[in-house]
C-alpha cells in the first residue's frame, strides 16, 4: 500500500433524474464529486492509501462530504471544518446530439477561502509517495493557489512525485490567467495530465490536424504537443487523453503516453456512456495506480485507458471498480456478458 495525496474540492451535484433537463426537472439526485477526489476514490478502491486535503464548511452538508469519502477508505484527517458553504454544480446529462450542461454554484465555497497556514504539508506529506492536484482548484482563487504552490515545494522537498491534471475550466478562469498561474506549478511537476483541449487553452500548444468537434484527431499533432511541454516544462511524463466525440451518447475513448523518450497509444475504446463525469479523473487514478505500482509504460496507459472506459459506464462522479475489472478489460474481455 502505498500512500497519495490530493488537494482540491468536493462538491455536492445535483442532476435531474435520467435524461431531464434543468426546465424540466421536478426534482435532483444528489452525489458528491471533484477532480482531486475522484481521483482519491480510485485509488482506495483499488486499495491504496489515499489522502484527500481541502475544506469543508462546519455543518452537516460538509460532514456529508466527509462521510462520503470515508465510504470508500480515504483517509480524511486532513479535511478542515470551516468556512461558509459547500460549492455546488448542477449537472444535465446529454443524449444523441444534445451536449451535457453543467451550471456552477460554488463562489464562497469553503476551500475557496483557504489559505497557506491551514495546511500543515510536512505533516501531511510524511510517508506519502505521491502528491496530486488539478488546475480546477487554483482557479478558484489567488489564495488557493498560494496554497497548492507551498503544497507542490513541500511534496517535492519531502521526494515526492508530483502529478497534475491541466483541466481548464472556462467558467472558473480564462486562458491568460490559468497560462500565468499554472506556469508557475510546472517545475513541480513530473507527470501532467491533459486532455484533447487543455494544452492549447492553458499553454497555447495547438495539436495540429485536429478537430475535436468533428472527432478528428491527429496522432502526430498529439506527438507535438506532448513533445512541446515537456520541453517547455521538463516533465518525465505526459499523458493526454483521446476523446473523439461521435455524440453526447457515443465516444471513442483511448489516450497517449510520452515517457522515456517513446510514444505509447492504447487500445481505442467504442464507449456508450452512461455519465461521462469524471472520466479524466479515473484515466489519472488509473495511471497515478500504475505508475506507483511500476507496470511498464504500455501498461500503464492501458490500465489508466480501460479503467476510465469502465467509469463511463458508471453513474455518478466515481469510478466504482477493482484491479481486477480494470485488468480483465485490458485482458480483452469487453463483452459485457453476465458474470456467474
Amino acid at each position: 500500500m502505498k500512500k497519495v495525496v490530493c488537494f482540491g474540492e468536493i462538491m455536492l451535484r445535483l442532476a435531474p433524474v435520467g435524461y431531464q433537463r434543468f426546465e424540466q426537472t421536478p426534482s435532483f439526485e444528489a452525489v458528491y464529486g471533484g477532480g482531486e477526489a475522484n481521483v482519491c476514490v480510485s485509488l482506495a478502491n483499488y486499495g491504496e492509501e489515499a489522502v484527500f486535503v481541502t475544506k469543508v464548511p462546519n455543518n452537516p452538508i460538509g460532514q456529508a462530504a466527509v462521510n462520503e469519502m470515508r465510504r470508500y477508505g480515504v483517509d480524511t484527517r486532513h479535511m478542515i471544518r470551516e468556512g461558509e458553504r459547500l460549492g455546488i454544480y448542477f449537472c444535465e446529462k446529454g443524449a444523441s446530439q444534445r451536449p451535457s450542461k453543467v451550471v456552477y454554484d460554488r463562489a464562497h465555497s469553503a476551500i475557496s477561502a483557504a489559505k497557506k497556514e491551514d495546511f500543515d504539508w510536512k505533516k501531511i506529506f510524511a510517508g506519502a509517495t505521491w502528491f496530486h492536484f488539478t488546475g480546477i482548484t487554483p482557479a478558484l482563487g489567488d489564495s488557493v493557489a498560494e496554497c497548492v504552490l507551498d503544497a507542490c515545494k513541500a511534496a517535492k522537498e519531502a521526494g515526492l512525485t508530483v502529478s497534475c491534471d491541466l483541466n481548464f475550466r472556462k467558467n472558473l478562469w480564462t486562458s491568460e490567467k490559468s497560462g500565468k498561474v499554472m506556469a508557475q506549478f510546472m517545475p513541480y511537476v513530473d507527470v501532467c495530465i491533459a486532455n484533447e483541449e487543455d494544452a492549447e487553452k492553458v499553454f497555447g500548444i495547438h495539436a495540429a490536424n485536429t478537430d475535436i468537434t468533428g472527432g478528428k484527431l491527429s496522432h502526430e499533432g498529439y506527438k507535438d504537443v506532448a513533445k512541446q511541454l515537456k520541453e517547455r516544462f521538463g516533465f518525465k511524463a505526459v499523458a493526454i487523453t483521446l476523446r473523439g466525440s461521435i455524440s453526447a451518447s457515443d465516444n471513442n475513448w483511448a489516450a497517449m503516453l510520452y515517457k522515456d523518450g517513446e510514444f505509447y497509444f492504447s487500445r481505442n475504446y467504442a464507449i456508450h456512456i452512461i455519465d461521462r463525469v469524471g472520466g479524466g479523473d479515473s484515466f489519472g487514478g488509473g495511471l497515478i495506480y500504475a505508475m506507483m505500482n511500476n507496470y511498464s509504460n504500455a501498461d500503464a496507459l492501458e490500465f489508466a485507458v480501460a479503467a476510465s472506459c469502465l467509469k463511463h459506464t458508471i453513474e455518478g462522479d466515481h469510478n466504482h471498480v477493482s484491479v481486477s475489472e480494470v485488468k480483465a478489460l485490458m485482458g480483452g474481455d469487453g463483452s459485457g456478458r453476465v458474470q456467474r
